[in-house]
Parts: C-alpha cells; structure tokens; sequence
C-alpha cells in the first residue's frame, strides 16, 4: 500500500498544479480578489458595517480562507518550485500579512489586508507584464533618478541664495526650496502661486525658473517615461518569443512523435 500510493503522490500533484493553472481556477481567483477588495471597501463604511456589519466580516473570512486554500494547493502542486516563482512569493506574502492577527499593537494589520488587492497583479498577464517592464526599467530609472536629484540639489542652493530672503516660507532652506521647485516642476500653481509672486520682487527671476521648468518637466520626465515604456515593450517581446519557442518545441515533438510513429509502423510490415 505505501509504495503504491508514493508512485501515485507525483501524479496527484501534477494533476493539482495543472488544476491551479488552468484559466478556470485563475479567473475564479481573480473574481475572489476583486469580490474581496470591495467587502473590505464596505468595512470603511459605518452604515454598512451598521446594517451587515458580521456579514461582511464573515465574507472576508471566507475569501481569506479561499486564498490561503489556493496557496496550500499550489505549494502541494509545485513543491520548493513554488517559492522559485518571485509572483508565488509574493502571492504568499500578501497572503500572510493577512493571516497575522491584529492586535492592538499591529492595528495596521487590519488596514494593510486591503494589499489583498495587490494580487490581481499576478493573476492577470497584462498587468504582470506592466510590473515586469517597471522592473527591468530600474536601473535606468536609477540613473535618471539620480540625474534629477543633482538638477533639484544644484536648484534648491541656487533658489535658497537668490530668493531665500524675500521669500522664506518657499525658498528659505534647501528642503523648502527643493519642495517649492518640486510643485513648480509638477506645474501645479507654479505660475500664479510661486513664479509670479517671486517676479514682482525679482523681475528677471523667470530666467532661473523656465529653464529649470524645460530642464525637469519636459526633458527629464519624458525621458523617465520613454525608459519604462521601452522597457514594458521588451517584456511584451519577452513574453512573445517565449510563446513562440513553446509553441515551436511543442509542434517538434508531435513531429518527432509523428516520425517515430511511422517508422514502427514500416518495422512491423518489414516484419
């Protein structure tokens, strides 16, 4: 009995890592996800948790006993596979917070389960993809990050001794310079509520302020933005040729299949 059911044991959990791969369960995980983001948006409500308030509660119980279901079955499944895959870790993870009782300690628990929603990212492709192409832009972004930190370190001192005096609330330390310089380069009020109050005092200070403006808003940013969306179109690829080389190695080896086939049928009429 025990060497018969330990031949079988690789076969059921092929059958069940199938099974938490199949279209089917991950469309129902998703609909969970979704269901789930929207019990706990009722929990912010007080006329709701009024109304329903242990339903509620008990739904997000049972969607939370759902998830933890589905990570049992795919560890089962995959086994030290399955914390290889950095989307399984992270599905675990997310998961995991949730199970951590919220005392009154780590009340924070209790407003972090709505990270819960976080895992539509790994069920749909399409957004992995999105993730996957920020990822692979990091190093890049890095390097524009830093780029634009030594643009607002080299404007913030030059603010500070320009227009410090006359403007302390904007310009009167380096933390409030970059601040200001940070909303001038978002374009939020920055002409009405910082540029022009400045130019009454120092007519020629648009010289500083639209260079700074062309430099960060509409050089920099954009090229923050051609980076990561460079970087998502080689995942799209990415993603592409690895469809394409499975699809080739699956049609290879119907053929060769196909191949050895025939050649046992002509060995049996030689025979």
């Amino acid at each position: 009995m025990t060497d018969s059911s330990a031949l079988s044991q690789p076969g059921l959990r092929a059958r069940v890592a199938r099974f938490t791969d199949r279209p089917a369960f991950q469309n129902f995980i998703l609909g969970v996800i979704l269901f789930n983001a929207a019990v706990l948006g009722l929990e912010t409500s007080d006329q709701a948790m009024a109304a329903a308030g242990p339903l509620i509660k008990t739904l997000d119980a049972l969607c939370l006993a759902i998830f933890v279901v589905e990570i049992v079955l795919k560890i089962y499944g995959r086994g030290m596979e399955f914390f290889r895959r950095g989307w399984s870790v992270f599905d675990f993870v997310i998961v995991a917070i949730s199970l951590i009782p919220a005392t009154q300690g780590l009340s924070v628990l209790r407003a972090m389960r709505i990270l819960r929603l976080l895992r539509v990212i790994s069920v749909a492709p399409s957004l992995r993809r999105v993730v996957d192409g920020l990822v692979n832009a990091l190093p890049g972004v890095g390097s524009v990050f830093l780029l634009m930190g030594v643009i607002f370190y080299i404007g913030a001192v030059m603010a500070t001794k320009l227009f410090g005096a006359a403007f302390p609330d904007w310009f009167g330390t380096l933390a409030r310079s970059g601040y200001s310089l940070f909303q001038i380069m978002t374009l939020e009020s920055w002409s009405m509520g910082i540029v022009r109050p400045v130019m009454e005092v120092y007519p020629y200070s648009w010289t500083f302020f639209i260079p700074f403006i062309m430099v960060t808003t509409f050089a920099v940013v954009n090229l923050l933005v051609g980076l990561i969306v460079n970087s998502m179109q080689d995942a799209h690829n990415e993603e592409t040729n690895v469809k394409t080389d499975t699809y080739r190695d699956e049609v290879l080896q119907r053929l060769l299949e196909i191949e050895a086939l025939i050649k046992a049928q002509d060995g049996q009429r030689k025979d």
